[in-house]
C-alpha cells in the first residue's frame, strides 16, 4: 500500500526495535479518500473515524503490544470487529513518531511550548533538551506549560530559583529523568510520573513536570496526517478522544 510504503520510508520505521509492530496494523478495503488521526486506537476514535465517512485511522498507540494477551476477548474484539466490518485501514507509528526530528512527538512538542531543539540524548536521540533565552521561576515554566497545552501539569522536586536548562521526552518517560540531569537540564517533563519520580527529582535538585502522556503526545500524529494528506491529495482529520492520563 502506498501510504504504509511512504510513511515507513519517511519515518525509517524498520530500524526501531519497538514494542508494537509499526505501520499498517489491520488492513482495510479500497482507496484512501479521508484520513483520521487519533492519539489511541480507541473504540471511541474507531466510531468517531466511520462517522466521519473516513476509510483509514493513523494513531500513535496501536494494538499487539509485545507481551499482552493476544486473543481478540472483549474490547480488542470489538475494536477489531469495528474495523473489519467498516473496511478500516489502522496505521500505527510508536518509537519512530516520536523521534523523527520533524514530525515528532518530541519535536512537534517543542513547537508548541516554542521552544527548538538543542540538543538530544537517550536511545535512539529520544530526549530533547533546550536552553532557555531568559531563566524562568519553575512556577511560570509550569504556567507556561499549562497554558501551551491545556492542562494543568503535576510538579515535583526540589529545583533551583531559576531552570535554564528544560529537557523533555513525551508519553512514559519519566525513568529518563537522570539521563536529563546528566545532561544538565534543571527541568524534565514528561507525560505520566511513578512514585519513585517525586524522589529522583528531589534528591537529583531539579523540576519534574507530568504534563500528561495523552497531551503531550497529540501532535506528532497530526503532523504526520498533515504530511500524508498533502502527499496523497486526501483529507485529514484529527479526532481528540480526550484522556486525563
Amino acid at each position: 500500500m502506498e501510504i504504509a510504503a511512504f510513511a515507513q520510508a519517511l519515518l525509517s520505521a524498520a530500524r526501531f526495535k519497538d514494542y508494537c509492530p509499526n505501520g499498517l496494523q489491520v488492513e482495510g478495503e479500497g482507496p484512501v479518500r479521508r484520513l483520521v488521526s487519533g492519539v489511541t486506537a480507541s473504540e471511541a476514535l474507531i466510531r468517531a473515524a466511520i462517522e466521519r465517512d473516513a476509510q483509514a485511522i493513523l494513531v500513535h498507540h496501536g494494538y499487539f503490544w509485545r507481551g499482552e494477551d493476544p486473543r481478540l476477548l472483549g474490547a480488542r474484539r470489538r475494536r477489531i470487529a469495528l474495523l473489519l466490518e467498516h473496511g478500516l485501514h489502522l496505521f500505527a507509528y510508536h518509537l519512530p513518531l516520536d523521534v523523527h526530528p520533524e514530525l515528532g512527538n518530541n519535536a512537534q512538542l517543542a513547537r508548541v511550548l516554542g521552544w527548538t531543539v538543542d540538543g538530544r540524548f537517550g536511545e535512539e536521540g529520544l530526549g530533547c533538551w533546550h536552553d532557555l533565552p531568559r531563566p524562568l521561576a519553575p512556577g511560570a515554566l509550569a504556567a507556561h506549560v499549562s497554558r501551551r497545552l491545556g492542562r494543568r501539569p503535576l510538579g515535583v522536586g526540589a529545583p533551583p530559583p531559576a531552570i535554564r536548562r528544560v529537557a523533555w521526552c513525551t508519553g512514559a518517560a519519566q525513568d529518563m529523568l537522570e539521563q536529563a540531569v546528566a545532561e544538565g537540564a534543571d527541568a524534565f517533563i514528561s507525560g505520566e510520573i511513578s512514585e519513585r519520580t517525586t524522589h529522583v527529582a528531589r534528591e537529583a535538585g531539579v523540576l519534574y513536570l507530568s504534563a500528561g502522556h495523552h497531551a503531550t503526545e497529540r501532535f506528532g500524529v497530526q503532523a504526520l496526517g498533515e504530511r500524508l494528506a498533502a502527499e496523497f491529495a486526501i483529507d485529514h482529520l484529527f479526532v481528540d478522544d480526550p484522556n486525563p492520563v
